[in-house]
């Protein structure tokens, strides 16, 4: 029988080597919502916060999380996010097939967590300084001195990882998990990240573990990372309803990425067969009347010449295809209908 041993909520690699470690339901719930948050996505910030919730992330886990992010993202977001858990914690949890319990208007099995408490550090700029390079100091390897800038080296030691890494509610590992998370969430911060990627594992957390989570937010479409350009807005967009872009790979072969929520109208190829292969994140896609079939990474779909359907992101994920055209006949036209209806989308699952 192979044996395993916990570590910080992370399952170790086996004796034998197989089992990599894994991310918790709790891990994704806080990195879900720190990417969200980073992005500035307060409608898919909104589930997220109550499946993180559900899922074992304490309240105050998250009040932690979404206030140690401003020192990365700014105020604003720091306060929406902020804003949205009390405005989920106002109108407490849905459940589908079972009754809710609630204490007041909060979902009863939603936790508090640990009590806060000031952290002594806020009253001793001293003790808030050398907490913060004993902090900086073990994320990053070895001691660091921003002699650049020495204003900006005080701030990280005593207020990033002194003032704000004093606060007890999360570990160590939890906070580089946030950090990462939300880093993977923004453009051009590529050497921040690629620092915190080895931070995540100076403060405790397995290599491997960081590289899951990593490949999790992209998966699971909270990110867009692909080898495939994104390409400029698309020149099509009146016949789509949110934000896509479009480039040409080459060969006749075109590469369309959605935001999320953002889909085509129902169209029609005539004397031509459409091609779609989905290279990056979650989609959909519809022929006028079946039902609607999700897209995820290698999924191939040949649409027939004069069959009216549509296609797109999910409500809370990047998408992204290639598309082509085959079996081209003369005369070949594509003609657009009408728009996606809101209740069609919105009935589809994520």
């Amino acid at each position: 029988m192979m044996t395993m041993t916990a570590t910080n909520g992370q399952r170790l690699q086996a004796a034998d080597g197989t089992p990599e470690p894994t991310l918790t339901l709790r891990q994704r719930g806080l990195a879900a919502c720190a990417c969200l948050m980073a992005q500035g996505d307060i409608l898919r910030l909104e589930p997220a916060v109550r499946q993180a919730l559900d899922n074992g992330v304490t309240i105050n886990e998250l009040k932690e999380a979404f206030s140690q992010l401003y020192a990365y993202t700014g105020f604003p977001r720091s306060l929406n996010a902020l804003g949205v858990l009390s405005k989920v914690l106002e109108k407490g949890g849905v459940h589908e097939t079972t009754e809710c319990l609630v204490e007041g208007t909060r979902q009863a099995d939603w936790q508090e967590g640990k009590p806060w408490t000031r952290p002594a550090e806020w009253d001793d700029a001293r003790k808030a300084y050398e907490l913060g390079t004993k902090n900086q100091t073990q994320l990053s390897g070895q001691p660091f001195d921003y002699t650049f800038c020495p204003q900006d080296d005080y701030y990280l030691k005593a207020h990033l990882f002194g003032d704000i890494f004093a606060g007890d509610q999360l570990t160590p590992a939890d906070r580089e998990i946030v950090t990462v998370a939300a880093l993977s969430g923004l453009e051009g911060v590529a050497p921040q990240l690629a620092a915190h990627k080895k931070g995540a594992v100076n403060m405790g957390n397995a290599p491997q573990l960081v590289d899951e989570l990593c490949r999790w937010l992209c998966d699971e479409g909270y990110t867009l990372h692909t080898k495939w350009p994104k390409g400029e807005r698309n020149p099509y967009g009146k016949y789509f309803i949110g934000q896509s872009y479009l480039a040409d790979v080459g060969g006749g072969v075109m590469n369309v990425t959605f935001e999320p929520r953002c889909r085509n109208n129902w169209h029609i190829h005539h004397k031509q067969v459409q091609v779609l292969i989905c290279v990056a994140g979650r989609g959909w896609y519809q022929e006028w009347g079946k039902e609607p079939q999700p897209m995820t990474p290698g999924t191939v779909i040949a649409i027939p010449a004069e069959v009216k359907h549509w296609h797109g992101a999910a409500s809370d994920s990047w998408f992204q295809h290639l598309t082509y055209h085959k079996d081209v006949q003369e005369g070949a036209t594509n003609e657009w209908c009408e728009p996606v209806d809101d209740d069609t989308y919105q009935a589809l699952k994520p």
